[in-house]
């Protein structure tokens, strides 16, 4: 097998090692299904079991049913919270069932973005402080039971206001009082007699990104700072969490979340019929929460907590790909415009990788000069590959080439461009975000392709810059096809990643001019010293 790769070529190599790449790149974000770990889920105790076990009786049983026929009437607004960036709708069921975010940059057609309404499809979905109980009467009747409220509607300004919410329930009194924020930050506190256990809701994921590539589902950070996962789909039963900090649904952009700083919120994931995750925490009498709704935006969530800044998640790269998002943060700080620091951002990525870039240039050009020796041997020990083999590698000893060294540092920067392509890819500050011209949100793809045909241009520049030595005329004419590959993969993409790609291609453009020139004064000089030996 290692006989076979060792007599490719160096350009198929680096041929396998693009298309190893794109078929890593994106894809993965695809098919990569966060995979919940068993061994972090923490066991009840046996009465916490017991305490639990009911709510699948409340989820998908008779109480269910019951509670998406009777409930509809008390679906009717009961409270309206306003602030200057957002409006939330509070049901007859002490629920926050809509929400609405004002801020113009998050604004759909002009209009404010709806990140929660009436969901007829999925009445089973719990919304946002929706409580239920383990006792399954009980929670029918919870169904049934309008709220009543202290004031119908709430102007938010500048300092935080509250609203009490009342159910009267025969002997059982539920109260809810609600402290609001300006920034989407609320903080909760509810009182139910000692003796009952009850399941409170920060709500299901929002419902405005569904994009395929991003992950959408529930987060779970527990104690000791272990963060699992359940995406969309992959909900199978029931898991419980002990001890856990946050509880946070989540889209690409958006989320809604409940948190203690305690670290003692007792989570409890259901799954509806599509599998889909429904996030719950339990307890007995008073619970004091805090709760957030709105972008995942991560100098906010960092002001709110600094805790909550992990709720902005980039797959199994987060842990590389979170510090670049601060590095373009702070090039953002400093000169103000997200397109700008984006560029900033790839020329230091390139100086960092230079030393690598410059290793796998100078190699595929020694294996360019090396081509015409290489293509006799071929053509000498034709049908000796043993032979071939050993030839080979003594030219490559002797001249200081190695085989891999063209597609090794390319494999080597993947990781790096993969974490990019995340950051760029989920962030949220880029959302309305200008840059020049006709570019005015980096967060949603070039209107005129302009960006991506720019990129492509230059990768066909670049490519035809770079040393080659191809033996294959289908070899060549595959790998000239990469840079219309690339284009029309990148259409689509948002236009802050494909600032970044083309902007690289820039600077390999020129860092390809300098080696080039670098290795020919190389060269020449070589020459001259060989010749002047001779005389």
């Amino acid at each position: 097998m290692f006989d076979k790769i060792d007599n490719l070529s160096s350009q198929t190599r680096i041929l396998i090692a693009v298309l190893l790449a794109l078929a890593f790149f994106v894809p993965y974000s695809y098919f990569y299904k966060p995979q919940m770990n068993e061994n972090n889920a923490t066991q009840a105790t046996t009465r916490e079991m017991q305490n639990v076990a009911p709510i699948q009786q409340v989820d998908s049983g008779k109480i269910t049913q019951d509670t998406a026929r009777v409930s509809n009437p008390n679906h009717a607004t009961l409270a309206t919270i306003e602030s200057k960036n957002f409006t939330y709708k509070i049901d007859r069921l002490g629920r926050i069932a809509e929400v609405a975010l004002k801020e113009k940059k998050y604004q759909k057609d002009s209009t404010p973005l709806m990140l929660f309404s009436e969901d007829i499809a999925n009445p089973s979905n719990p919304k946002i402080l929706e409580i239920r109980f383990s006792d399954s009467l009980l929670n029918q009747k919870a169904f049934n039971v309008p709220y009543s409220a202290n004031l119908n509607t709430l102007e938010i300004k500048d300092k935080p206001q509250s609203i009490t919410l009342i159910q009267e329930l025969g002997e059982v009194k539920i109260e809810k009082v609600l402290t609001f924020y300006p920034n989407g930050y609320y903080e909760a506190r509810i009182k139910i007699p000692q003796n009952y256990t009850y399941f409170v809701s920060p709500g299901m994921r929002p419902s405005v990104e569904n994009d395929s590539y991003v992950f959408k589902g529930v987060i779970v950070k527990e104690s000791d700072n272990t963060i699992t996962t359940i995406e969309d789909g992959d909900a199978q039963g029931q898991s419980n969490y002990a001890n856990a900090s946050i509880l946070a649904a989540v889209d690409r952009y958006y989320a809604t979340l409940i948190f203690n700083k305690s670290n003692n919120l007792n989570v409890t994931i259901l799954s509806n019929p599509s599998e889909n995750p429904m996030p719950f925490v339990s307890t007995e009498g008073e619970l004091q929460l805090k709760g957030y709704i709105g972008p995942k935006d991560y100098r906010l969530l960092e002001t709110i907590d600094p805790n909550l800044t992990d709720v902005v998640e980039y797959g199994i790269i987060t842990f590389f790909a979170k510090p670049l998002f601060l590095l373009l943060d702070k090039l953002y700080n400093l000169c103000g415009n997200w397109g700008w620091a984006i560029i900033l951002l790839t020329l230091i990525v390139r100086v960092v990788l230079y030393p690598l870039t410059y290793k796998g240039m100078v190699s595929m050009q020694k294996l360019k000069d090396l081509a015409p020796k290489m293509k006799e041997l071929q053509q000498k020990y034709k049908g000796e590959p043993q032979k071939l083999q050993a030839h080979m590698m003594e030219l490559y000893k002797k001249h200081g080439a190695n085989p891999m060294g063209g597609c090794l540092p390319l494999l080597l920067q993947m990781p790096v461009f993969f974490a990019i392509y995340r950051v760029l890819f989920n962030a949220i500050e880029l959302k309305g975000a200008a840059w020049l011209l006709w570019i005015n949100d980096l967060s949603v793809m070039d209107p005129y392709f302009i960006l991506p045909i720019l990129m492509g241009g230059t990768m066909y520049l670049q490519q035809h810059l770079t040393p080659t030595a191809f033996n294959d005329p289908m070899q060549e004419k595959i790998f000239k096809f990469l840079p219309l590959i690339f284009t029309i993969f990148f259409v689509t993409f948002p236009s802050g990643l494909v600032l970044y790609w083309f902007v690289n291609n820039i600077f390999s453009i020129i860092q390809q001019l300098l080696i080039n020139k670098a290795l020919e004064r190389k060269k020449a000089r070589e020459i001259a010293e060989h010749k002047h030996k001779d005389d």
